[in-house]
């Protein structure tokens, strides 16, 4: 394992691998089948991508998250390691091109989602293909008792009939028992050793803290903990609006939203990572790739979705294995909205017919027709269309994605309409001075033919796909053409992108997937009640909940959560003491009093109320307690 060292030193930039990576990539070395369930920063791309390299060939990953394959790309393609993807969007032609490119450039990597295994011309030219590891990105998906279960990773275990002596490494972060036996036997993995790593996490305070005020307790938390932290919400408009209340409070906030444009999301991010505000306030956009180490504190101010994304979401606090906190504000109102907010967006099957056709007809997609087609897209202006409700519209084209049926890419981009307005001999004056960009122009040039003539609608994904690089410098030169007067340039920002994966079938495709969706409500019922039971919880260790979901048994109770801290001290006795030492300086009130003590409201308040009672203390007409 001498030279997998070696390889981790020089591209990661890590002294020694985290347990159990090392095992993990012997037994792939072993050309073994593998299964590992590596918690959130577990590093589980290391475990594919340093097999990878060392062996001869191309290793296929399979992953179902668009945004995780280009990260991964550009982080591979920074260390000058040669990987690829097969993305939606792009014609047979160019997947041809990019396959003769894995075939015959050297290449080491080979992204591609699992719908596209349901190609069968695809499946033909894997085969001419040395590929010598196939790792298989959020097995989960492939169990329908997996919160995020796609059909497609059904397709995978095709893989082993035209690949039978090459190795199957299937990762995940979140799997229970009954989640596990399914990946092993969906994916016909052959006698796999297993890797699991608990879910335990010694340095980690697992807090809920009931109270009627969040941006207050908020407050509290932050003056305590000054180092970096991050506040969870749920959607785009409470991202901004708490990070304006903190920075108003004397915070240094920013935020992170999905519906950012990507500089200002690498703007805010890097903000925060450098540590110049002490807090990004984020949806669950935020978080791939993310591995800051110094997190002191992760906070969520609405109940989560299930204890899967929780848990992914605390666990970035504390990787650097100093004590931390991931702190859950409850107000007594959330039960109930949650629940309601649950029935609101649950999709049923007449909503998701309605949707499905809307979206067709949106686009104006005939019937049988329509595959492969990419469309920049709108969401708030397509449910204004139809007057759909915005989230409940989002969970059904999510779940439209995780079927295969579309591909959703929930990012800014921006629609180009472009016209060269100059003499095809000053562009070739121009790639001349600007060498660095003329294989990109080259390549505008030939896929657009009437650029020259009228303004033509390009797509950069596309162009940037066709020349192995990134949309962001696809885009970069289109706009260094437009300051340098060579073209007439139109840009229009889009939430997002839709790529149809299949032809329009209308009931044909919905009856197919519905009784998945019925499968899916389900699931997702019994994960909120799940939540719930976490948050109410007032007879159980909070690390010994979580672990109990993710099937651990016998767990000790840790000693360091809001249950177990709350057992150890709350003794009313004991906090008025405390209470009285306080007064004996100047008089306080109930949040100040708070602010000093690290008691719950509701103990305090009943101390305070004994005390009282033994006229110990007093209020007075400022409404502070004082000895008498």
């Amino acid at each position: 394992m001498a030279k997998a060292l070696q390889i981790l030193q020089k591209y990661w930039k890590h002294e020694s691998f985290r347990d159990p990576q090392e095992a993990i990539i012997t037994n792939v070395l072993e050309r073994k089948d593998t299964f590992a369930l590596l918690p959130t920063g577990g590093g589980k791309s290391v475990c594919y991508q340093i097999p990878g390299i060392m062996l001869d060939g191309i290793t296929l990953v399979i992953s179902p998250l668009i945004a995780l394959i280009k990260d991964q790309i550009e982080n591979l393609q920074k260390k000058n390691i040669k990987a690829i993807a097969l993305l939606g969007g792009i014609s047979q032609n160019e997947i041809i091109d990019l396959l003769d490119n894995c075939q015959f450039g050297n290449y080491k990597f080979l992204y591609l989602s699992p719908e596209r295994l349901q190609q069968d011309w695809i499946l033909e030219r894997l085969k001419q293909l040395p590929i010598n590891l196939i790792a298989i990105d959020e097995a989960h998906c492939v169990s329908q008792w997996g919160h995020d279960f796609r059909p497609a990773y059904l397709k995978i275990k095709r893989l082993k009939t035209d690949f039978p002596t090459v190795p199957f490494l299937a990762v995940t972060a979140s799997a229970t028992d009954r989640v596990q036996k399914d990946i092993i036997e969906n994916l016909a993995l052959n006698e796999p050793k297993i890797f699991k790593k608990s879910f335990a996490r010694e340095n980690l305070a697992y807090h809920v803290i009931k109270t009627e005020d969040k941006l207050y307790k908020i407050q509290q938390i932050l003056t305590k903990n000054t180092q970096s932290s991050i506040i969870y919400v749920r959607n785009r408009k409470s991202c901004i609006e708490t990070a304006q209340q903190l920075n108003h409070l004397g915070f240094k906030a920013t935020y992170f939203h999905g519906g950012l444009p990507i500089k200002e999301k690498e703007s805010n991010r890097l903000l925060w990572m450098e540590n110049k505000v002490q807090v990004i306030v984020a949806t669950n956009a935020f978080g791939m790739g993310i591995d800051k180490p110094d997190v002191k504190t992760v906070i969520h101010i609405q109940l989560p979705e299930n204890l899967e994304n929780y848990y992914q979401e605390a666990g970035r606090a504390g990787r650097n294995g100093v004590k931390a906190f991931a702190i859950l504000l409850v107000h007594p109102g959330d039960v109930t909205t949650t629940e309601n907010q649950f029935k609101a967006v649950t999709v049923d099957r007449k909503f998701l017919k309605e949707v499905y056709y809307k979206l067709n007809n949106f686009f104006q997609i005939a019937y049988g027709e329509g595959f492969n087609e990419q469309f920049s897209f709108n969401l708030n202006q397509f449910c204004a269309h139809y007057n759909f409700p915005v989230l409940k519209t989002f969970n059904a084209l999510q779940f439209l994605d995780r079927q295969g049926i579309i591909t959703l890419l929930n990012e800014n981009s921006e629609k180009v309409k472009m016209q060269f307005i100059v003499p095809s001999k000053e562009v070739i004056r121009y790639t001349s001075l600007h060498p660095e960009e003329e294989k990109i122009i080259t390549s505008i040039l030939r896929t657009y033919s009437g650029i020259f003539e009228i303004p033509t609608a390009i797509n950069p994904i596309a162009i940037a796909k066709k020349n192995n690089t990134s949309e962001a410098v696809v885009l970069k030169i289109i706009h260094n053409l437009d300051t340098s007067g060579c073209i007439q340039l139109q840009t229009q920002n889009n939430d997002s992108s839709i790529t149809f994966n299949e032809v329009r079938e209308d009931d044909l495709t919905i009856n197919r997937i519905v009784k998945f969706l019925e499968n899916q409500n389900e699931i997702k019922s019994r994960q909120l009640q799940s939540v719930i039971e976490y948050a109410t919880n007032e007879t159980k260790c909070k690390s010994k909940i979580l672990l109990s979901y993710f099937d651990e048994k016998n767990v000790e109770d840790c000693g360091i959560c809001s249950y177990c801290v709350a057992k150890k001290k709350n003794d009313p006795e004991m906090i008025g003491s405390q209470i009285i030492e306080h007064l004996k300086t100047h008089p306080l009130s109930s949040r100040e009093l708070e602010n000093a003590l690290s008691y719950s409201t509701e103990e305090l308040i009943f101390a305070l109320q004994i005390l009282l009672e033994k006229d110990i203390v007093s209020l007075n007409n400022q409404n502070k307690y004082y000895l008498k």
